[in-house]
């Protein structure tokens, strides 16, 4: 049961919210000034503190202010008689969760949903504080690693989207983790114990795009053998996530839009009307307002889509989570390559620090696997570090000239890697991050050959 401290000299006010938190199932405990209330959060260390502004020994910011000091994950929220914007900014700035305005009549429901997000936003940040060197190995799949300010303001948006069935958007570079953003909004609020159903809208033609959304009927075209299913219909009540929304054909966005209006929608060839329940989750690497703008995305689905927007931001705008990030891959990588490496020099994390990381944390993530791959001992040196721009200058013979293709560049790379893992096949294609039947094309492609 999570502990909640409400903190108000108004005695009437106080009574009437302690006893409304405790009918709601939570711990409650009141105190009737600033003192008494910080007293409280020494002796209980709550999972919450709603507290006025003012009152007669302590200012409600000064209240907030030593919260935060005792312990930076409780969470605080903060209520006041006035709407004032001074102190709104204030209290934002020093770690309130949020600040509401005691009206006549106080809006309960607001306030039941903001205690139920701060609450789920303090859970992931207790499971971020747990990421230590010494843990790693216990960590869950689906959990965003990082402490910088930026992320943890990902976390709060998180924890807002997964308390409803809102429609959210993610919008960011490739390699920022947009799917795993969904899983962690699906996997940490209402839809948690149903399915999570991701379609890539890259990855087929129209056609087969919208057989695999809504589902066919048997004979409806040529290879429909048999009814089938379609992702909406298999999410049920849970998350459809929509990968690369941007790649939709517009006549599909026509569909998609209007199954958000209607919320129901046909199986290709059907006549039936099916409820959709699903919550949508869609990303793109792209910029759909500017897509918009081109006429290339309709801007009604635009507006259906980003109902609440989530914006990833590169992994150059968080450095300090950097290594943080690299001792979670290595952990994760020496599993999956049973390794054991687990030293990294000073040089070499600042070299990592250092660089720009156009692909974002997957391409960390890669370089990190190639590392290990190619260290000798449980150690990874400077030399094993494959950055980007290091590929390019060394090349077959040290040197590469400018009026080299792109198609070389691959070929280079992938013979190098090859050797480099004794034409390991499996191991291979996981450091480049593409299929077997990708490899294999490419071995035929290029002609390349295992020297023995």
């Amino acid at each position: 049961m999570e502990k909640i401290i409400v903190i108000d000299d108004n005695k009437t006010f106080l009574e009437t919210i302690s006893t409304y938190l405790s009918e709601l199932g939570y711990e409650t405990t009141p105190a009737d000034c600033g003192k008494k209330g910080l007293e409280l959060v020494k002796k209980i260390n709550p999972d919450l503190v709603i507290c006025d502004i003012t009152m007669p020994d302590i200012n409600g910011l000064e209240v907030l202010k030593y919260i935060k000091e005792i312990d930076e994950l409780i969470q605080v929220i903060m209520m006041t008689a006035v709407d004032d914007m001074n102190s709104t900014i204030i209290a934002t700035q020093n770690g309130a969760y949020d600040y509401l305005v005691k009206a006549d009549d106080l809006d309960l429901n607001r306030l039941k949903i903001s205690i139920s997000r701060s609450l789920e936003n303090r859970k992931m940040s207790k499971r971020l504080e747990s990421v230590t060197t010494d843990n790693l190995k216990e960590l869950e799949n689906n959990i965003i690693i990082g402490k910088s300010s930026i992320i943890r303001e990902i976390y709060k948006k998180i924890g807002q989207a997964s308390a409803s069935r809102v429609t959210v958007l993610i919008q960011g570079e490739s390699g920022t983790g947009k799917e795993l953003i969904a899983k962690v909004v699906h996997s940490s609020g209402i839809t948690k114990n149903l399915p999570f159903i991701p379609l890539n809208c890259t990855a087929m033609p129209e056609t087969l795009l919208e057989s695999e959304l809504f589902g066919h009927v048997k004979g409806s075209f040529t290879d429909a053998i048999k009814d089938k299913r379609g992702k909406f219909e298999l999410a049920g009540e849970g998350t459809i996530f929509l990968d690369e929304i941007s790649e939709m054909s517009i006549n599909l966005q026509a569909k998609l839009l209007r199954v958000l209006q209607e919320h129901e929608f046909e199986k290709v060839g059907g006549e039936t009307l099916i409820p959709m329940k699903a919550r949508v989750i869609s990303a793109t690497n792209c910029d759909l307002q500017k897509l918009v703008e081109k006429g290339k995305f309709r801007e009604d689905l635009f507006y259906r889509l980003s109902v609440f927007s989530i914006t990833p931001p590169p992994l150059r705008d968080r450095r300090e989570d950097i290594e943080l990030l690299v001792k979670h891959f290595i952990e994760k990588i020496n599993v999956t390559l049973h390794k054991t490496v687990r030293k990294i020099p000073d040089e070499v994390m600042m070299m990592l620090k250092m660089h720009d990381w156009k692909g974002n944390v997957r391409e960390l993530e890669n370089t990190l696997m190639q590392a290990i791959v190619l260290s000798k001992g449980d150690v990874i040196e400077k030399e094993n570090i494959l950055l980007r721009q290091n590929e390019v200058q060394r090349g077959d013979e040290g040197k590469i000239g400018s009026n080299v293709t792109i198609e070389e560049l691959e070929r280079m790379h992938i013979k190098s890697i090859l050797e480099k893992t004794n034409w390991d096949i499996k191991t291979t294609c996981d450091i480049l991050g593409i299929s077997k039947a990708t490899i294999y094309r490419k071995i035929e492609t290029y002609n390349l050959k295992q020297h023995k």
